[in-house]
This record gives C-alpha cells, sequence and structure tokens, in this order.
C-alpha cells in the first residue's frame, strides 16, 4: 500500500488559498467596484474603521490609525516581495530610471497646472478645489508596487521596474510635499492651506512609518527568510494583501461616495472622471515619452510606461481620509484613478504584449507569477 506524504494536506490548503488568490487578482476590479459599491450603501462599518486608534507613537506624537496600520501591512508585504538581486542589471539604466521618477512628479503636476488654468471658467470653483486638491494626492504619491507586475506580464525590464517603486518610494517623504506644496499654490482658500500644512508637517512623517519603513523591514525579512520560504508563503501574502486592499478601499470610499450616491452632482462626476482619465492617459503617454527619449528597448519600455502610470492610490487615500476628512470630495478624484489606471494598464497590457511571441507573453506571465508576491498594493 502507497503511503501518502505527510505534507499532502498541508500543499492541498496552500494549493486552496493560491487558487482563491488568483480568482481574486484576476477578477480585481470587479471586486474594487464592489467596495465602493457596499460604501456608498452601507458606509457605518468602514466609518469605524477609519476612526479606530491604536494608540500614539511615542516621541513623534503621530498617532496610529487602523487605517494606517492596513497601509503598513500592505506595504511589508509588498517589500517582502522585492528581490533585491533582480536589481543588479539597473547599473545599465541609472539615467533612465532618474529620469523616469523625476517625470512621475513632474508631468502629472504640470498636468494639475493646465487644468487649475482652465477649470477658472467652471461654474463651481469649490468643485475646482476638490479636484485639484484630489489630483495632488494621485500625483505626489510614489510608483504602485503593482506596476512590477503588469510590467513582467507585457515583458517589462524587471530591473528597472523595481528600481522605480524602490527610489520613488524611498524618495516620497521628501517628493511628496513638493507635489502637494506645488499643487497648493495652484489652489485657493481653505484648500490651499490644508494643502501646504499636510505638505509641511504630516505628509512626511506619514510615508516614512506608514510607506518606506514596512517596505524596508519587507525586504530585510525577505533576505533574512530566503527565497524558498518566501516562494512558499506567497500565496498567504497575496491573499491578505488582496483582503486588505478591499477593506482600505472600502472604508477610504465610505467617506465621500454616500454623499455622491445621495445627491448626485452629474457634472461635478463626469467632469471628474474625464480629468481623471485623462491624466491617468497623460502619465501612461509619459513613460512612453522618456523611453522615446532615452531610445531604450521594448523591455524597457514596458517598465517606463507602467510604472509612471499607476501609482500608490491606496497611500493617497488613506492619507486624504485622515487629513481631509472636513473635504470627502476630494476623494472622488483619488477613487476614480484607482480604478481608471488598471483600465488603461489592461489596454496598454494587451497592445505591448501583441508585439510579443505567444511564448514570450507566457512566459512574462510565468515571471510574474513567481516573483510578484505583492501585486496589489494599491
Amino acid at each position: 500500500m502507497q503511503r501518502q506524504p505527510v505534507n499532502q494536506p498541508r500543499d492541498k490548503k496552500v494549493s486552496r488559498f493560491g487558487q482563491l488568490s488568483h480568482f481574486l487578482h484576476k477578477h480585481l476590479l470587479w471586486f474594487l467596484l464592489g467596495s465602493y459599491a457596499v460604501a456608498a450603501v452601507a458606509p457605518t462599518v468602514g466609518i469605524w474603521i477609519k476612526d479606530v486608534s491604536l494608540g500614539e507613537l511615542p516621541g513623534l506624537h503621530t498617532k496610529v490609525s487602523l487605517p494606517m496600520s492596513l497601509l503598513a501591512l500592505l506595504l511589508l508585504n509588498a517589500g517582502l516581495g522585492i528581490d533585491l538581486s533582480s536589481l543588479g542589471k539597473l547599473r545599465h539604466s541609472t539615467v533612465t530610471l532618474i529620469c523616469g521618477v523625476v517625470a512621475n512628479l513632474v508631468v502629472p503636476v504640470a498636468f494639475i497646472f493646465v487644468v487649475a488654468q482652465t477649470m477658472r471658467l467652471w461654474h463651481n470653483p469649490d468643485e475646482v478645489q476638490n479636484i485639484l486638491v484630489g489630483l495632488a494626492l494621485v500625483a505626489s504619491m510614489p510608483i504602485a508596487g503593482s506596476s512590477t507586475a503588469w510590467s513582467q506580464n507585457a515583458n517589462g525590464n524587471l530591473a528597472l521596474s523595481l528600481g522605480l517603486v524602490l527610489l520613488s518610494t524611498a524618495l516620497s517623504p521628501l517628493t511628496t510635499p513638493i507635489g502637494m506644496h506645488a499643487v497648493g499654490w495652484m489652489t485657493s482658500g481653505d484648500y490651499s492651506e490644508d494643502l501646504h500644512e499636510l505638505a509641511q508637517s504630516g505628509s512626511g512623517t506619514f510615508l516614512l512609518i506608514a510607506v518606506v519603513l514596512p517596505s524596508l523591514l519587507g525586504i530585510v525579512l525577505h533576505g533574512l527568510l530566503g527565497k524558498k520560504i518566501v516562494a512558499a508563503a506567497k500565496p498567504f501574502l497575496k491573499l491578505t494583501n488582496m483582503a486588505v486592499l478591499l477593506v482600505l478601499n472600502y472604508s477610504n470610499a465610505s467617506i465621500s461616495l454616500p454623499q455622491a450616491v445621495r445627491n448626485p452632482d452629474l457634472d461635478f462626476l463626469l467632469v471628474t472622471v474625464s480629468i481623471t482619465a485623462s491624466l491617468c492617459v497623460v502619465a501612461f503617454g509619459s513613460g512612453w515619452l522618456v523611453s522615446r527619449l532615452f531610445k531604450t528597448d521594448p523591455s524597457e519600455e514596458a517598465a517606463l510606461v507602467f510604472g509612471l502610470g499607476m501609482n500608490n492610490n491606496g497611500t493617497g487615500l488613506v492619507l486624504a481620509s485622515m487629513a481631509l476628512a472636513d473635504h470627502p470630495q476630494v476623494l472622488l478624484p483619488i477613487i476614480f484613478y484607482n480604478l481608471v489606471q488598471h483600465l488603461v494598464a489592461g489596454s496598454v497590457d494587451f497592445v505591448l504584449s501583441r508585439r510579443s511571441s505567444p511564448s514570450i507573453v507566457m512566459h512574462a506571465g510565468i515571471a510574474q507569477t513567481s516573483t510578484s508576491a505583492a501585486c496589489p498594493s494599491e
């Protein structure tokens, strides 16, 4: 009689987790829409989550909320999925990397400046201010970790993708305040004051605690645990990340979506969606322009397009819900961008994949599965 392997139940459990995380990832956009729909009609739990405090960090006078802790967990898991050995080839793309990170901030801020000028004739100045502040939070956030998964799926340069994420994240305590100050000078009244105050005293510490340090801790843990242990834990990490992502989106959307549903302002919603979608297309396009400027190969082009097009909007939503709760409509542009960037990413992935042979596309998909531990980090 043949004996069953002792680890068979555990393998089956891991396989079930893997299948469930794959299902959630495959239908992530629909689950995001579902979390927003629940927030619009049943926001009570989401608002409670936002208001839960876990204490204060000693010496920093910074309150730690439940959403802030969940965001840190999200970035910790994202860091666990980063293998620094993949950055070995990055020395050949240093200039491209630096210009990509600079363009990730400069291009969206320039776009917001154009919006601020063209919207001067809009009939409701307060709506314009809400849009500008929301776009400021999108533009000033670091590059999303999920951009590496999209890039790999299009046979992109893994070293450049990871470099864009890591460098923009490491610099975010400096670059995010710069972006907020820049847009603060384009806004007026209370909105301008809030942006400057957030840039000067709140955003740097928040990003250091909730984004940079958890990401670095995850990278260190990856090195200490080793590739085999991290690879075995990937189904659990992915499932945890997607669950946390959906909870954060639900909680943050609970602040603004109920009002938007109860008292729909159609012209405001339409112009917000239009401007947000335009920013997303411009951001993806800026990656293509940088690749043309440096005459990069197709793999680096894919890394730049997805890197510059996808921002860590989960961080922006948490920061906005904590610091700008008195302006709930500010969250709408961030919510819309979060959805639009996945739609645009899917379209770009389709276009780029058509350039590659089926075998290369399949290889890229396998690479994504084997190296990207924390696909949705925003």
